[in-house]
């Protein structure tokens, strides 16, 4: 796994050694920041369920302003930690273990309504219940901003969770990317 683009381009990261995380391919990656190429510089950007933070890593190497990274698996944070330091990034990040679903989002991260210019969010695919996991961030994005939602192919995501419509699906092998503006 390596960073696509931006500074750290070419960068390896370290992927997980034990089950249950799956890493968002670099395909994948690229699909995502083709289509999100222009939101990114300048942009406040949550990784969410960040796994080896590839996602939030990639944001930072193409200009992101600040990214969040938000899991509650404390292997996945210390390897987020781990690729941030192997990228020689040392600010512009906050790291943040915390679960997410059910709680105020902005209690539980420590950012305000509309802080998030851009929001990715990668559950695990089995992830029961994909509306809640949009509902808890809904309110972080900021007006104009944008929602990711990486999810099985074989899942249809919701057409709309609170305020956030679904704009796009782009299909990419197994998986898939819902787009969701305000």
């Amino acid at each position: 796994m390596r960073v696509i683009a931006g500074s750290l381009k070419g960068r390896k990261l370290d992927t997980p050694k034990w089950e249950g995380i799956r890493p968002t391919s670099d395909k994948l990656r690229e699909t995502l920041f083709n289509v999100v190429a222009q939101r990114v510089p300048d942009a406040r950007v949550l990784d969410a369920y960040a796994g080896t933070g590839a996602i939030g890593i990639e944001a930072l190497s193409r200009g992101a302003a600040r990214v969040t990274f938000v899991d509650d698996d404390l292997r996945s944070m210390k390897l987020v930690e781990r690729n941030l330091a192997r990228c020689g990034v040392s600010d512009r990040y906050v790291i943040i273990r915390a679960r997410l679903g059910g709680e105020t989002p902005a209690k539980l991260l420590g950012s305000p309504v509309g802080s998030f210019d851009l929001a990715v969010l990668d559950p695990p695919y089995d992830e029961q219940d994909l509306t809640a996991s949009i509902a808890t961030i809904e309110p972080l994005v900021a007006p104009r901003g944008l929602l990711v939602l990486e999810h099985a192919r074989k899942r249809s995501s919701p057409e709309s969770v609170g305020k956030l419509s679904r704009t796009r699906v782009v299909n990419s092998g197994d998986s898939a990317l819902s787009f969701y503006e305000l």
